[in-house]
């Protein structure tokens, strides 16, 4: 996420994290990732408890009151009764105005309740393809394909290609779909496999402790002081696609 942000040279991005048990674990991993973002809002996923919160977070009340008054301002102009006709029927199709004060919405949510979170921004006037609406790893989840005014869409994820190979593999030997547990833990042991062979294996815990990368079948995991990331790939979801941006 951070590289996308970066790259599209976004200055102003606000983060929206709902009222869970993950909540001081976003905290965390925001102060570690470095991202540059300019408030960090909690909010309650009750549909109208959100509502209001989103409507607070984007100023909607006051942006809908700037249309109200330039409505008005026309309406007492020296303007011709059919050009203040005109403008003021422009005007009513417009649901705000003026800015809003952030380019790009980080939302750490899934499934149902991420859809929620959108349809409140959409409902406050804050439109996909104005401004970036980036989530967490959706796992390619097909109702995002459908969900055209959510859309475009961006978040992280598993390299597609070797997931659609994995799961085609996983469910030819088991007959069911694997989870994503199983998928992470079938390149952990043949990471741990291959350092026994190649090593002492009183030396393993030196080997998690520098700086290395293996290649996985699903794909590349990063090793330094005995953590293990997983590099993801980064994906855009619009007009009822998936497109891989890097």
């Amino acid at each position: 996420i951070k590289k996308f942000l970066e790259l599209n040279e976004i200055k102003k991005t606000i983060f929206l994290t709902p009222k869970i048990d993950y909540e001081n674990e976003i905290n965390k991993a925001i102060k570690k990732s470095k991202i540059k973002i300019s408030k960090h809002y909690i909010y309650d996923t009750e549909p109208t408890k959100l509502t209001k919160q989103i409507e607070k977070i984007t100023n909607y009340q006051i942006r809908k009151q700037n249309v109200l008054d330039e409505i008005k301002r026309i309406e007492k102009s020296d303007l011709s009764d059919a050009e203040k006709e005109r403008r003021v029927n422009k005007w009513k199709k417009r649901y705000t105005l003026g800015k809003l004060n952030f380019d790009s919405v980080i939302i750490s949510d899934f499934d149902e309740s991420l859809k929620s979170v959108i349809t409140s921004l959409l409902y406050t006037d804050v439109l996909p393809k104005k401004n970036f609406i980036i989530t967490f790893n959706q796992w390619f989840d097909e109702s995002l394909l459908t969900e055209k005014n959510i859309q475009p869409i961006y978040y992280p994820s598993i390299n597609k290609k070797n997931l659609e190979i994995f799961e085609k593999k996983f469910k030819g030997k088991y007959y069911e779909k694997p989870n994503h547990l199983s998928l992470l833990s079938y390149d952990l042991v043949g990471l741990v496999y291959y350092l026994l062979i190649q090593n002492n294996t009183s030396e393993i815990n030196k080997l998690f402790k520098k700086k290395n990368s293996f290649k996985g079948k699903i794909g590349i995991f990063d090793i330094k002081n005995n953590r293990i990331n997983h590099r993801l790939n980064f994906y855009e979801v619009n007009e009822g696609k998936i497109k891989e941006i890097f």
